[in-house]
């Protein structure tokens, strides 16, 4: 059974920084596209950041580029967010996502979700 559990989701001050985790279960991340994406009350949900099956490919949304991070350890089966520099507009629910395709990633069409965990960023 597929599943994806994301942690370290909180509540910090604008400048701040969280490590967002993903635990997979049931395959392997090295396997997969993975991404991550959050939605924000009242806004559709958006691509954050993706890493793909090689490991070197990385996309990331411009919003983010230079202050966030997408990683993943094998040996783990984990997959890795790192906020930095947080501020206000990244308020939002963070969710983990998988899917074999590359595709799914840009679109957010992916096979497999977690249950999100929730940033809050003050001003």
């Amino acid at each position: 059974q597929v599943q994806l559990v994301e942690s370290g989701g909180g509540s910090v001050p604008a400048g701040g920084s969280l490590r967002l985790s993903c635990a997979a279960s049931g395959f392997t991340v090295s396997s997969y596209c993975m991404g991550w994406f959050r939605q924000a009350p009242g806004k559709e949900r958006e691509a954050v950041a993706a890493i793909y099956i090689s490991g070197f490919t990385r996309y990331y949304d411009e919003s983010v580029k230079g202050r966030f991070t997408i990683s993943r350890d094998n040996a783990k089966n984990t997959l890795y967010l790192q906020l930095n520099s947080l501020k206000p507009e990244d308020t939002a629910m963070y969710y983990c996502a998988a899917d074999v395709s590359s595709e799914a990633m840009r679109f957010g069409t992916a096979k497999y979700w977690g249950q999100g965990t929730q940033v809050t960023v003050s001003s």
